[in-house]
């Protein structure tokens, strides 16, 4: 009988000590502190959340790199025309006007051949007006088109300043449903259970975002550095114009003026 107690006092003691070693372990398992770090939420978050990120972070580069290209770009070009500007201030017709140029400036350079060209072609014509006119229309020809050729690369800035939050937002979205499936199968609610896979999936909003914000800046940015050299290209476009109306009205229309220019 005495055996029989002790055996049941045994037993009862291994099952009580096997059931605190349980609950202890589940408690370090749930207390136990998850690495929150950036590169470790999105090392343990969802393919398709990966995919998004790593899509987001390459449009960011692209975006950083359209912003230094463009500005070089746009400041070449910039002193291309003020230097061009400076050189034709002086120039009182096309003839003196090429000497000044050179072919420093290919947009001067194709301006000022496609002034040539015109009165080349107009040379039997009386009116003067209409020789300004058709003028006129090949220089605006020819500022339409760099307008679009400086312009270009910019449409990256746009798609991602205005796609990037909702993409971001759509991994953010997959996120949370993989981690309220996971809760489900976990049968818990213990925030330190559900957090770590929540803030996976909002990273996913904060890496659109980091694309988004600088994109629609940088945007804004280069349209107005755009503008600004649009301007200088309207000047040159009038200089220009204004050396073609004093040949006009000198009568340098003549076939041996627009040899001397060519």
């Amino acid at each position: 009988m005495k055996r029989s107690i002790l055996s049941s006092l045994a037993a009862s003691a291994l099952s009580f000590s096997i059931f605190v070693g349980v609950a202890e372990a589940a408690e370090n398992i749930v207390n136990k502190p998850h690495d929150l770090s950036v590169s470790n939420m999105f090392l343990n978050a969802d393919i398709v959340v990966k995919i998004v990120m790593i899509g987001l972070l390459l449009a960011s580069i692209g975006t950083w790199t359209v912003l230094i290209a463009k500005t070089i770009e746009l400041g070449r070009a910039r002193k291309r025309v003020r230097d061009a500007i400076e050189h034709l201030a002086e120039a009182r017709g096309l003839a003196e006007a090429r000497l000044a140029l050179g072919t420093s400036d290919p947009l001067a350079s194709a301006l000022l051949a496609e002034a040539t060209r015109e009165l080349r072609l107009s040379s039997e014509v009386g009116a003067i007006a209409g020789v300004k006119e058709r003028v006129a229309s090949s220089f605006a020809e020819i500022e339409r088109a760099e307008a679009l050729s400086i312009r270009r690369g910019t449409g990256l800035l746009a798609s991602v300043g205005s796609t990037g939050p909702f993409v971001g937002l759509f991994g953010t979205v997959w996120g949370i449903m993989n981690s309220f499936i996971g809760i489900s199968k976990a049968q818990t609610t213990n925030l330190a259970v559900v957090a770590p896979g929540i803030a996976e999936a909002l990273l996913a909003t904060a890496v659109g975002l980091f694309a988004a914000i600088p994109a629609v800046l940088i945007y804004n940015h280069l349209a107005r550095s755009t503008g600004s050299y649009l301007e200088l290209v309207s000047n040159l476009s009038g200089e220009l114009s204004r050396i073609v109306s004093r040949d006009l009205d000198r009568g340098a229309h003549s076939a041996s003026a627009i040899r001397a220019a060519e």
